[in-house]
């Protein structure tokens, strides 16, 4: 654990101020990809994905995270995800058109990143040795947010990828004693829910077996079971640090 937030706290000494920028840049993409949603707004905004994506396998996992297990891994796999974009913005397969369908929790969601600092800060945790909003979780919760918000196509596979990082995220709370992920975990789950929901709906235009209603509650269940067991990892935490 204490090399996890030893990792952590040099990472937001030395790229504190190229976090503002990658910030700044990321706040201004998602300003003209709602207001002025043309083609290269969106493709910018692939492109500031895949580069914030090889940002935090490099910088952050291959060099700052050199002493921790399986960074290599972890380096390699941001970095994939990088080339996923890189293949959409090639395809054209995400659409980043909006649907107004999930614009609360989306809103939500791209909040997020702010409040991870926040929360650190409010458990008495001092800068650098705080989660900040270019780190690999707040980056997944921000692409969910951005995704949900221009949810007319997306690519499933990659939100796959990034659901099952939250997974991640929620064993992290437990070994790590940083407990900001359960933002993301929790999240995650409405998030896929309406993700699949959406696929679902657009995708599946003949009957089926099951039957739509049938997956639908299906669905239902499986988030509500992922919620479930969320709510009693969160109330396990809770009793152990105040026992």
């Amino acid at each position: 654990m204490e090399i996890f937030w030893q990792t952590i706290a040099h990472y937001n000494s030395w790229s504190w101020i190229y976090q503002l920028i990658i910030v700044g840049i990321g706040i201004l993409l998602s300003v003209l990809l709602f207001y002025r949603p043309r083609t290269w707004v969106k493709n910018s905004m692939k492109c500031y994905l895949a580069g914030v994506y090889l940002w935090l396998s490099i910088a952050y996992y291959y060099f700052d995270c050199g002493i921790r297990a399986y960074n290599g891994v972890m380096a390699l796999i941001w970095a994939l995800l990088a080339l996923v974009w890189i293949w959409d913005l090639k395809t054209g397969y995400t659409t980043f058109n909006r649907t107004h369908k999930y614009d609360k929790l989306a809103y939500l969601l791209l909040a997020m990143p702010f409040v991870y600092p926040v929360i650190s800060l409010l458990r008495g945790l001092t800068f650098p040795m705080i989660t900040s909003p270019v780190m690999p979780c707040s980056v997944v919760v921000f692409t969910l947010g951005i995704m949900l918000l221009f949810s007319e196509k997306i690519n499933l596979f990659l939100i796959l990828c990034l659901t099952h990082w939250s997974v991640i995220g929620l064993t992290k709370t437990y070994y790590f004693n940083i407990p900001e992920d359960f933002l993301l975990s929790s999240a995650s789950v409405p998030a896929l829910y309406c993700f699949f929901k959406e696929y679902y709906a657009n995708y599946t235009h003949q009957e089926t077996k099951p039957s739509r209603k049938t997956v639908k509650n299906l669905l239902i269940l499986f988030c509500s079971g992922i919620g479930l067991i969320l709510l009693v990892t969160l109330v396990k935490t809770v009793f152990i640090h105040s026992a």
